[in-house]
Formats: C-alpha cells, structure tokens, sequence
C-alpha cells in the first residue's frame, strides 16, 4: 500500500488514531492510574505519619487542605495520557459510526446533476448492501443488493483512493443498450418523460431534461442534444471489456453485465465519466446507498431525500 492510498483512506487514518489512542487510554486505566495511586497513597502515609507525629510532640499541624492539593497532584494524568485518553472515545463512536452505519460525503463534480449538485453534504447508508469490514471493505454479511435506479457510492476501479457516485444502471446479467441516448435493459425500452429544459447553475446553458423510469424510481436526467451518446476516443480497456460492444459513430453501444458487477450512469448523461468509459464495479468496490442530502451551503432547499 503506497502513501497515497494511505492518505487518501481515511478510514484507515482514524482506525489508526483509534488504536494508538485506545492504547494510550487502556495503558492508564490498567497500570499508569492504579501506579498513581499507589505513589499517592505512600506519599499521603508519609503525610499523615509526620503530622501524627508532630501532633504528638505538641506541635500545631495546619490542615489547610494541602494533603488534598497533594493527592490531586499526584493523581493527574500527564498531559500526553490526558489528551490521548480523552480523544479515544469519539474516535472510536466516529470510526464505528462512519464504517458500519454512515458515512458523509460531499459532491465535488456535476456528473449527478440534476439529482445531486456541486457542494451537496450527503449521507452514505453502509449496511443497506452488507456488513463490511472497514479498510478492507470485505463484506462480511450479506443483506441486500444493490437495485437499478439506486444512487451509490463506490471506489473507481481505475484508483481506489477516489469515491464515485452513480446511479446503478445494470446488475448481473444485464443487457444494457444506450441508443440515442435512450435506454434499453433486457430488451425493455426504459420510460422516459420531457420535462422544462434545465438552465445550469455554473454557465447560461440549457440543457434537455427528462423524467427517467428505471425499475420503477423515476428520477430526473439531462442530455445536451449537441452531443453524441458517448465519445468512442475515451473509451478505456477494462475488465470483461469483451462484454460491451460500442457504435463508433458515437450513437451507442451495449453491454452484458457480468456477475458480481453493476453498470454505473451519471444523471448528467453527456457530463458523466461513467461504466460507459472505464467499465463494470465489482461487488467488493461497494461502499453504500446514497439516501440523504443534510446540507448545502450554497442552498439549504437542498436538505431531503435522494431518489
């Protein structure tokens, strides 16, 4: 695993923090603390005796709270235990929380346009697919499978320090066809429904706006009618790319989806670097169900439900 992978896995980086400061904090629960105690008990003892002893001989011993000052001195934590110590627990709830139940994530692109938007904060469900086990991302129990129509976050095949998110086009043993920008899966022409033209947020562009009925979610999609379905120059060599066949004039292509992958679209069809280019996810490169925007600070009409 080179530097950049380890940097880029966040998960790992606070698995990491996890377990140096849990160390930290067990070392001072099981041995530094009782050694503390220890050291002031004698200490107080020793308190204790002499005052005993001068209390005998006849001499005023003041009680002004020093033998008090004394054991909280002696029992404070140093400051590397303290912080470390105190750190450990929500460490621990952040990494528990973020690898098995959800996880944020922020939209850097406009591929998931007019769904998602650049600087949407969503939230991830990690166990709507399967229990996972963190960093390694090996699914441990199986629960559901992804479905055509979901949004979902997974890590690019091509790098996997980066996260995408797409919307499932194809599970298993598919056949998708995208003709005309249209879809077919299994011979089935998908629903499409023509919608206001959409005016983009970062330039004066409209763009052709769609209702889309894939398995039954309907969502909205774009096409700029000034471009072709795909562009043949970036299509890359991938895995089971013997599965797809490609019009070259740019109108289409199909695709069978081999087991234990998925096809993945952008919304944004002609703005989206997707399965079209760099091919199939595998089941192992899941990370969860994109199901909430909870904030954008550019829009706060943005916080609800992701369909």
């Amino acid at each position: 695993m080179n530097l950049q992978m380890i940097l880029g896995n966040f998960a790992l980086i606070l698995f990491v923090l996890m377990v140096l400061t849990g160390i930290v904090w067990c070392l001072d629960v099981f041995y530094l603390a009782p050694q503390r105690r220890i050291a002031a008990d004698r200490a107080l003892a020793d308190i204790d005796a002499r005052n005993a002893k001068l209390s005998a001989d006849g001499v005023k011993v003041d009680h002004d709270g020093s033998r008090a000052r004394i054991e909280a001195s002696l029992l404070r934590q140093p400051t590397w235990v303290e912080y470390s110590g105190s750190f450990f627990p929500v460490i621990a709830l952040v990494f528990v929380l973020r690898s098995f139940l959800y996880e944020p994530f922020k939209i850097p692109s406009s591929s998931m346009v007019p769904t998602l938007l650049v600087g949407d904060l969503i939230l991830v469900n990690k166990f709507t697919y399967g229990i996972r086990l963190p960093i390694i991302n090996k699914k441990v129990i199986d629960l559901n499978d992804p479905q055509r129509g979901d949004v979902m976050v997974f890590k690019y095949p091509r790098d996997m320090t980066q996260d995408y998110i797409k919307r499932v086009v194809g599970v298993p043993g598919d056949k998708i066809t995208y003709k005309d920008k249209r879809l077919t899966v299994n011979g089935n022409a998908v629903e499409y429904t023509a919608l206001d033209d959409y005016l983009d947020d970062e330039r004066p562009v409209y763009y052709k706006q769609l209702t889309e009925n894939l398995n039954g979610v309907q969502h909205r999609i774009l096409n700029n009618e000034g471009t072709p379905s795909l562009n043949p120059s970036e299509v890359r060599d991938f895995p089971s790319r013997d599965a797809c066949t490609y019009q070259y004039d740019g109108s289409g292509f199909s695709c069978v989806v081999p087991a234990g992958n998925y096809f993945m679209m952008g919304d944004n069809r002609d703005n989206s670097a997707d399965s079209r280019y760099w091919g199939f996810v595998p089941n192992e490169n899941i990370v969860g169900k994109a199901f909430f925007v909870w904030m954008n600070l550019g829009n706060l009409k943005r916080i609800g439900g992701i369909r």
